[in-house]
C-alpha cells in the first residue's frame, strides 16, 4: 500500500487573540488605571488610612440631588419626590442649625493644626529623589547622592590653578587663544546612546517641553509672603425659592427621571449634591451681577437662576462645544429662554477666563476651574486627563487654575465675593492654587483678600455630606466621597476682595 507523503513541512504558528479579546484587554493599561495608580501613590500618602474608604467610594456611582424646576409643574414635582421618600435639604439644614449649641463657634476660632503641607512636601521630596535616580541611572550610587549637596572645603592652590571656566563658550575660548576646555568636546568614540545616560532629560532633543512629575507638586507651598486674613463666616442659607431634594444617608435609592412639564421644560435637574455648595456659598443678593467664569455644563448657573435672585448672570467658557452645552441646558429648564432670559438676565460668552477684562464689574464670581475631575478619571476612559497624550496638560493644571483665579479676583469690585471650587481631592489644586494665586496677585497688583472660613456654616450639613477635618485645610472646605453619603469630591473656598 502506498502512503501519501506530505511534501510541505508543517509550520507551527502561535495563535494571537484580537485586540478586543479579554486576555489582551487585561494586559492594556487604560487611562483610568493610570489615574487610580497615581491617586494610590499621592492620595495614599496625603490621606493615610482614610484613602481606602475614599478610593472605594470614588469607584462607585455618586449620589444625586434633585433641583426642582421653578418654571415647570413645581408643586406636582415636589409631591412626587416626597412620595418617593426624598427629603428637602433646606429643612435638614435649618433643623440641624437650630439644634447646634451657640458656643460651637469656639470649635474653629483658634489656630488650626495644619499638617497637610508636611505630607505634600514629604511626597514631593520622595518623587524628586525617584526621578533623580532614573535620570542618573548610569551611576546610581554617586550621582543622586550628590544632588543638592555642596562641598564646604575650599580647593587647594594646585586645584585652583587647574580650574576651567565652564561658562566660557568654545568659540570664545578659541578667539581669546586661551586654554580650551576639552571636557566640552564630544569624543567620537562614545556612542550617542551612551551620551543619553549622562544628559538630563530636559536637554534631550525633542524633550524641550518635558515636565517632571515632581514639578506638579511645587505649586504647593506653606510659606506666606502676602497679608492673610481669615475670618469665620457667619452667613449661609438655602433660599426659600430653591427646592433641593436628596435621600437620607445610606439610602441608595435613585431619583425618577425628569419629565416634560406643561410649560415644555423639564421637571427637575439631577446632579452631584456637592455641586450645590459653591453657588450657595456665593450668597448672591437681589439684583447683583454674577459671573460664572468656567460655567459648562451649566448646572451651577442653573441653580443660581432657580433662586430668582441674580440681576444679571454671565456664563463663560472656553470652547464653543461647552458653550453649546450651556445653551442646551438652559433651553431645557428655562421657559421661553431664547426670547426672554437671553435678552434680560442670561448671557453666554466664549473666552479664556484668564483673558476676561471686565475689571471691577462683578459683585459675585464663581470660579469652578478645570481640574483632574477625580471621580470621572477613575470611572471613564473617554476625555480622561490621564491619557498619555495629556500628561503635559495635567501637570500644568495648577498653573492654569492659579491664572484663572488671579484674573477673576480682578473682575470683582472691592468688597465683592468669589468662590473657588474644584472636583478634586488634590491639595495642590485646592489650597495650593489658592495660596499661589493670592501670592501672585498681591506681588503683582497689591490686591488682598479676606478668606471666609466656612467650617461653622457647614456643620448643619454634616448629616448630608462627609467633610474633611477643617484642621487639615488651610483655606477651604472639602467634601470627601463616602459610601453612605457618596457625594463629591468638591473643594470650596470663599474669599472677599478687600477695599
Amino acid at each position: 500500500m502506498l502512503r501519501s507523503v506530505n511534501r510541505f513541512p508543517t509550520i507551527l504558528r502561535r495563535f494571537r487573540h484580537s485586540k478586543s479579546h479579554w486576555s489582551e484587554q487585561r494586559k492594556k493599561q487604560f487611562p483610568k488605571d493610570r489615574a487610580l495608580a497615581n491617586y494610590d501613590d499621592f492620595y495614599g500618602s496625603v490621606f493615610g488610612a482614610r484613602w481606602k474608604n475614599i478610593r472605594v467610594a470614588l469607584q462607585c456611582e455618586h449620589k444625586y440631588f434633585a433641583l426642582v424646576n421653578q418654571f415647570g409643574d413645581t408643586e406636582e414635582t415636589i409631591g412626587l419626590l416626597q412620595a418617593d421618600g426624598a427629603i428637602d435639604v433646606r429643612q435638614i439644614y435649618n433643623a440641624q442649625k437650630n439644634a447646634l449649641v451657640t458656643d460651637n463657634r469656639d470649635l474653629f476660632s483658634g489656630d488650626k493644626v495644619y499638617k497637610m503641607g508636611d505630607r505634600v512636601q514629604a511626597f514631593q521630596a520622595n518623587r524628586e529623589q525617584e526621578e533623580a535616580q532614573n535620570l542618573y541611572r548610569a551611576d546610581p550610587e554617586a550621582a543622586p547622592s550628590s544632588i543638592g549637596k555642596s562641598t564646604t572645603n575650599p580647593p587647594s592652590e594646585t586645584e585652583a590653578c587647574e580650574v576651567v571656566d565652564h561658562k566660557k563658550s568654545l568659540d570664545k575660548a578659541l578667539r581669546d587663544d586661551t586654554e580650551i576646555d576639552y571636557q566640552r568636546l564630544v569624543d567620537p568614540a562614545v556612542s550617542s546612546a551612551a551620551l543619553h545616560e549622562f544628559v538630563p532629560a530636559t536637554k534631550l532633543k525633542g524633550m524641550e517641553d518635558f515636565v517632571f512629575e515632581s514639578e506638579h507638586y511645587k505649586y504647593y507651598s506653606n510659606s506666606t509672603d502676602f497679608p492673610l486674613n481669615i475670618v469665620m463666616e457667619d452667613s449661609f442659607s438655602i433660599p426659600e425659592t430653591l427646592h433641593l431634594y436628596t435621600y437620607e444617608r445610606a439610602n441608595v435609592s435613585t431619583f425618577r427621571s425628569p419629565r416634560k412639564s406643561a410649560t415644555g421644560v423639564l421637571s427637575h435637574f439631577l446632579f452631584d449634591g456637592a455641586s450645590c455648595l459653591p453657588p450657595l456659598a456665593l450668597d448672591v443678593q437681589p439684583g447683583e451681577r454674577v459671573l460664572d467664569a468656567c460655567s459648562a455644563p451649566g448646572g451651577k448657573s442653573l441653580l443660581l437662576l432657580q433662586t430668582l435672585i441674580p440681576g444679571t448672570i454671565v456664563m463663560n467658557d472656553l470652547q464653543e462645544s461647552r458653550c453649546n452645552r450651556i445653551r442646551s441646558l438652559m433651553r431645557q429648564y428655562l421657559y421661553d429662554y431664547d426670547e426672554k432670559w437671553k435678552q434680560r438676565r442670561c448671557f453666554i460668552t466664549q473666552t479664556d477666563a484668564r483673558n476676561l477684562r471686565e475689571y471691577g464689574m462683578y459683585d459675585r464670581v464663581l470660579v469652578d476651574v478645570p481640574c483632574t475631575n477625580d471621580r470621572h478619571s477613575v470611572m471613564q476612559n473617554d476625555n480622561n486627563i490621564f491619557k498619555p497624550s495629556r500628561v503635559k496638560e495635567r501637570l500644568r493644571l495648577p498653573e492654569l487654575q492659579a491664572g484663572i483665579l488671579a484674573n477673576c479676583l480682578q473682575l470683582l469690585r472691592p468688597g465683592g465675593t468669589l468662590v473657588y471650587s474644584t472636583c478634586s481631592l488634590s491639595p495642590v489644586q485646592n489650597d495650593g492654587v489658592v495660596h499661589m494665586a493670592l501670592s501672585n496677585i498681591f506681588n503683582d497688583l497689591g490686591i488682598t483678600v479676606t478668606i471666609r472660613d466656612l467650617s461653622l456654616m457647614m456643620q448643619p450639613l454634616r448629616d448630608v455630606f462627609k467633610f474633611a477635618n477643617p484642621g487639615t485645610l488651610k483655606y477651604g472646605q472639602l467634601v470627601l466621597p463616602f459610601l453612605p453619603a457618596n457625594f463629591g469630591p468638591m473643594y470650596i473656598c470663599k474669599m472677599v476682595r478687600n477695599e
